[in-house]
């Protein structure tokens, strides 16, 4: 009392009392702005339950009935739409923007109108209403994509939406893409394909010319485009057509709806061809459905998606992860805002969509952690950061997560604002992600982080975390659609008996089959219908899956040693200046080589602190450069438990990155290793001339 009544008539507090109420009043906001904890859905201690013949399954089923549905008005994507219409009362759907503008919105009452129109349009020129029809998609994301798949949901058994490919790829049409249009034009007897730009048509017209798609009988192109183009196509026998037009025809000539039913096809979705050529999965309604509901079930009561919810479409739709996301907003009346089309310009595009559901592949996170690390310079600096995160990483191991502590305000604002400032939700998948990236990112942005595994032969999912799982290093639980057994594999010692072996997974979201390739359908499926993922997966202790090992790419050094150049490469992705890694070894060697991609926006701070000055391509080139990246790059390799023989022994720096449109990366971001290993044959060569062994 005799303290506060002197700091109450003192003149002027001295600066030890301003520090003391600052933190009282830092205290008391920390305490009075905390929410109540996340109550999980199921015991975090036991995720999973284990059932006859040695399979598990989610906690959050109540019985052994595998989830094929969530809604009864909802089992195939056309219900789920007209669902959503209702749910949201004709809100807005599909928003897209030009540079520089704010969002303009479609309402799911004119997505469900042109839809029908352009199915309707579609019939009128030669479509049939055929389980064997199929329309090809060979566009990037945008409303007119979502707008030309849709008539595959309306008109029962009519035409398939089939998924060609997606991505900026008409700035570097190369022989790689002209081969997966052709042999995805011939594998499907595509007789229309629906593209956004006239460059793609010119492609698909190429072909035409040298007789590879001679079943093409229609573009529909959703851009404007010139007589030049229409008069070519003319000449081959292929009408060339607005997408507007064919939506006009149909208006005019409109046709009931004829709903589909859940074991129809809703989509061939052509899978990596990674080491091969690319195979078309046959996915049903209920495959989609089922994973999107099993989703829904996940995040019931916690934090469900609502009609107020809004997602950034930016991924490929050749990745079915997209396409599930895409199906649980429409399913609640939430809205999908498409990116402009340019990568650079994500954030922008998030600043004025202000998305609450951020679907993301680790790659981008990654590059979030390493420009918030970045930019924490000078020590007073990180010790904030350090202790921003510790103090929210204890609160989300107390089940409280938020975005409005003084931390947030202090440290996290920024990076949180660059996503739009409004995300709550964000969902990972496609890849691992490191522990340390996943622990700081979920105090960062205050949100909810799933991390999802699966696969596109199991309509993207197949595992997720559940709400309130703060631990990292595995994928989450299985999902309520789907049960996940392992499976030995003697040759790599992993065996079901130590809760190791390869995922199969079983339920209503494993797809029906390879598209005309019974060969392929049979070594993914076997006579009981477990879908054979090539991943090594370990139960943990809580019923979480870990996924520790690829089957499939693998390959045994000279000393007999197996290797599995992901993991490494996971591990190494890590190192700041790296940006992208691709790991290669042989049977008659007894080491590792690694092709290194350096990050621009770190290289030229990385390389000043060894004293080295330059361009990008300068830096590049320098061998100390080389060297420290190497140097490093191997510590973190030893940090992860990497064995000698796992460590790259020399490495050979590339300038420029490996992406979808050089040929390099799959259109679900995944590395082409023969075609790598094939173009850096002359750099491999050199850099095992040079080891010695």
């Amino acid at each position: 009392m005799i303290w506060l009544l002197q700091f109450l008539f003192s003149p002027l507090p001295t600066p030890a009392l301003i520090g003391l109420i600052t933190l009282g009043v830092m205290m008391f906001l920390w305490v009075a702005n905390r929410p109540k904890p996340i109550m999980p859905p199921v015991d975090l201690n036991k995720q999973s339950i284990g059932i006859e013949g040695a399979a598990r399954r989610s906690a959050i089923l109540p019985d052994n009935k595998l989830l094929c549905y969530i809604y009864e008005d909802a089992k195939t994507l056309y219900e789920a739409f007209q669902r959503g219409l209702h749910a949201s009362g004709n809100g807005p759907c599909l928003g897209y923007r030009k540079p520089k503008q704010p969002y303009q919105w479609l309402t799911y009452k004119q997505v469900s109108e042109r839809a029908e129109y352009l199915g309707s349009g579609l019939l009128q020129k030669g479509c049939k209403s055929s389980p064997d029809q199929f329309v090809g998609i060979f566009a990037q994301n945008r409303p007119e994509v979502s707008t030309g798949e849709q008539p595959a949901h309306f008109i029962q058994r009519g035409p398939k939406a089939i998924l060609t490919l997606s991505g900026e790829t008409d700035l570097k049409i190369g022989t790689n893409l002209k081969y997966w249009v052709v042999w995805v034009s011939s594998a499907a007897d595509l007789t229309t394909v629906i593209c956004d730009k006239s460059e793609r048509a010119q492609v698909l017209l190429d072909n035409c010319e040298q007789g590879k798609t001679p079943g093409l009988k229609t573009i529909i192109l959703m851009d404007l485009f010139d007589n030049e183009l229409k008069e070519r196509g003319a000449k081959m026998g292929v009408e060339i057509l607005l997408q507007q037009e064919v939506e006009e025809l149909g208006k005019n000539n409109w046709q009931k709806p004829k709903p589909p039913k859940p074991e129809d096809l809703c989509i061939i979705c052509f899978t990596s061809g990674t080491t091969g050529d690319p195979k078309g999965a046959m996915i049903t309604h209920e495959n989609v459905i089922a994973d999107a509901a099993a989703y829904i079930r996940t995040i019931q009561g916690m934090c469900e998606i609502t009609e107020s919810d809004i997602s950034i479409s930016y991924l490929p739709l050749a990745h079915m992860f997209e396409r599930v996301v895409q199906t649980v907003l429409y399913t609640s009346g939430a809205k999908v805002g498409f990116f402009q089309g340019d990568i650079k310009l994500l954030t922008d595009d998030m600043k004025a969509l202000k998305p609450t559901l951020f679907p993301v592949v680790p790659r981008l996170l990654n590059r979030v952690y390493d420009k918030i690390q970045s930019g924490a310079r000078g020590s007073l600096k990180k010790l904030l950061l350090a202790a921003a995160v510790a103090a929210k990483t204890a609160e989300l191991k107390q089940g409280i997560i938020r975005n409005n502590s003084i931390w947030d305000k202090l440290i996290f604002k920024k990076v949180q604002e660059t996503m739009g400032g409004q995300v709550r939700l964000v969902v990972t998948g496609a890849a691992p992600i490191s522990p340390t990236v996943m622990i700081f990112l979920r105090a960062a942005l205050g949100c909810q982080i799933f991390e999802a595994y699966g696969q596109t032969e199991c309509a993207a999912g197949s595992t997720v975390s559940n709400p309130g799982d703060w631990t990292t290093g595995h994928v989450g639980a299985p999902l309520a659609c789907n049960i996940i057994k392992l499976e030995d594999v003697e040759e790599m010692n992993y065996y079901s008996a130590n809760n190791e072996g390869e995922v199969c997974i079983k339920g209503p979201n494993v797809f029906r089959g390879y598209l005309k390739d019974p060969e392929k359908t049979a070594e993914a499926l076997d006579k009981d219908g477990w879908l054979h993922t090539g991943d090594i997966g370990k139960w943990m202790p809580n019923g979480t899956l870990k996924i520790i090992d690829r089957k499939k790419n693998i390959f045994k050094l000279a000393q007999g040693e197996y290797v599995a150049p992901e993991r490494i490469e996971n591990i190494y992705i890590r190192s700041s200046p790296v940006s992208q890694v691709f790991v290669h070894g042989e049977s008659l060697r007894c080491s590792v080589v690694g092709i290194v991609i350096p990050d621009p926006e770190t290289l030229e701070g990385f390389a000043r602190k060894l004293g080295i000055k330059g361009s990008y391509e300068e830096i590049c080139k320098n061998l100390e450069v080389k060297n420290a990246i190497l140097e490093d790059m191997v510590k973190l390799g030893k940090e992860a438990g990497l064995k000698s023989f796992e460590q790259v022994k020399d490495i050979y720096i590339h300038p420029e990155a490996l992406t979808i449109e050089n040929g390099f990366l799959t259109p679900t971001l995944k590395a082409k290793r023969a075609e790598l290993t094939k173009y850096f044959k002359p750099q491999i060569e050199d850099l095992y001339a040079n080891i010695k062994e």
